[in-house]
């Protein structure tokens, strides 16, 4: 049977954007910027984009597009059934299912703050208790079981529907509506007095406060917003029609996660800035300075329900790509129905997720935090994002740089681009720049290169 494919190019751009903005966009990106200087790790990471993360999202899309398959059959029909090569389709597979499991207990803590917001969560209460909230909620194994049940349900059904009546659908309605809000927050922070602070605390780089480790963070998370590594953007380009412009839509796909990126930092540190908070306020940044800066302002509960619909948006479309992936294996390798597919691999996500969503209570797991020195969340946090995306994103570099027969990925890339052109640049940069970079940020991830201080 012929593979199903995107029934527009919007549908397709949406929903590869979708995957790359998530969590690690509105989340994760303000506070590791403001932990690590603003400015200058902000122009190391656009730079990361360019020379790292565009080169292995061409060639993911490549890889997908020319062998029409998720990853582990990808790399069987690329290097041979009996290739060592299709461990890194399982490696992306493997890395889909678990970051799906605890994402979407972060994903859970959205929706719980949604409905907190709804209510009025902040109402006459102190900046300190607005703080232990979160906390509370981390550890309260029932709420957040709950939450991660319902997100999971919501995920199997967009799945369940298909590429066009599923995901290509809601993309289209989710991305923009994501945009939407964006854009009225943003509206919003210009208003506030520190905006004029975060405008300069973002865009005017102050190399002063740039560290070794910084950099390295900043290039790893490039390569982690983008959702490389994990065979994300493989599978969504085995979807995609031979007329498509790979390089053209890399360009636009990066360009939208990055400038998403940027907004949320323009929302949230005008915000910080305006109530004289610290902007290296790190992971609570969210779930905890910006509600007790939302109790403060005209209309912070309205703003406080937009801005955790936007993560809960932002998690969601990421969600789908990480369920597609494993859905798709099984689909193409045992012959599952989709539906079959999504339902069991969805469920599975889902039980092995419980651990970390039951993660903040002591009791439950404390043998668990004693033998690995982080609880079961930030364990599997660890492996996915130090190990396994750095990792699967090196040897998808070196196989299509060094491996891959060079006749077969020109052929694929310039097809139906008007970029050919850059074939050779592309490649040099795929062989050299971007397995030294990668090589140098595992290292730095898994802790054996030590560069000093974080900030």
């Amino acid at each position: 049977m012929a593979r199903v494919q995107w029934a527009s190019r919007i549908g397709f751009v949406l929903a590869a954007a979708g995957s790359a903005v998530g969590l690690g966009n509105i989340w994760k990106f303000p506070y590791i910027a403001g932990v690590n200087g603003g400015g200058a790790f902000v122009l190391i990471y656009l730079v990361s984009i360019a020379l790292i993360g565009f080169p292995i999202m061409i060639a993911e899309l490549l890889l997908g597009r020319g062998t029409q398959s998720s990853p582990v059959m990808a790399f069987s029909k690329m290097a041979g059934e009996e290739s060592n090569w299709k461990a890194v389709g399982w490696i992306g597979v493997a890395t889909g299912f678990i970051i799906l499991s605890y994402y979407s207990v972060v994903a859970g803590w959205s929706l719980n703050y949604v409905l907190m917001s709804i209510c009025d969560f902040t109402n006459d209460k102190s900046p300190e208790q607005i703080n232990s909230l979160f906390d509370t909620l981390s550890a309260s194994g029932g709420i957040n079981i709950f939450w991660h049940s319902i997100f999971m349900l919501i995920t199997i059904g967009i799945v369940i529907g298909g590429v066009r009546k599923g995901i290509e659908k809601w993309s289209k309605i989710l991305m923009p509506v994501l945009f939407v809000i964006l854009v009225v927050l943003v509206v919003r922070s210009i208003f506030m007095p520190g905006f004029m602070q975060g405008i300069e605390f973002v865009f005017a780089p102050d190399l002063s406060a740039l560290t070794a480790a910084g950099v390295l963070e900043a290039v790893g998370h490039a390569f982690f917003t983008l959702s490389l590594g994990m065979g994300a953007m493989l599978t969504y380009g085995s979807y995609l029609s031979k007329k498509e412009d790979l390089v053209k839509a890399s360009v636009v796909v990066c360009s939208l996660d990055t400038l998403i990126a940027l907004m949320a930092c323009l929302i949230i540190f005008p915000i910080v800035f305006s109530f004289g908070f610290a902007p290296n306020a790190g992971p609570g940044l969210a779930f905890k300075t910006i509600p007790v800066v939302f109790s403060q302002i005209i209309g912070g509960s309205l703003l406080s329900i937009l801005f955790f619909l936007l993560l809960a948006f932002a998690a969601l479309t990421s969600a789908i790509s990480l369920l597609e992936v494993v859905t798709a294996h099984f689909i193409d390798s045992l012959g599952w129905t989709r539906k079959k597919a999504a339902l069991i691999t969805g469920s599975l996500i889902f039980m092995f997720g419980i651990p970390s969503a039951l993660s903040g209570s002591k009791w439950i797991f404390s043998e668990w935090e004693d033998l690995f020195t982080k609880n079961f969340f930030d364990t599997m946090d660890y492996l996915a994002t130090n190990w396994m995306l750095p990792l699967g994103g090196l040897l998808m570099a070196i196989y299509v740089g060094w491996f891959a027969k060079k006749a077969t990925i020109r052929a694929e890339f310039t097809q139906g681009s008007k970029y050919g052109s850059l074939f050779g640049a592309w490649l040099f940069v795929l062989r050299f720049i971007v397995p030294i970079t990668m090589v140098v940020v595992l290292l730095y991830k898994v802790g054996i290169l030590q560069v000093g201080p974080e900030s």
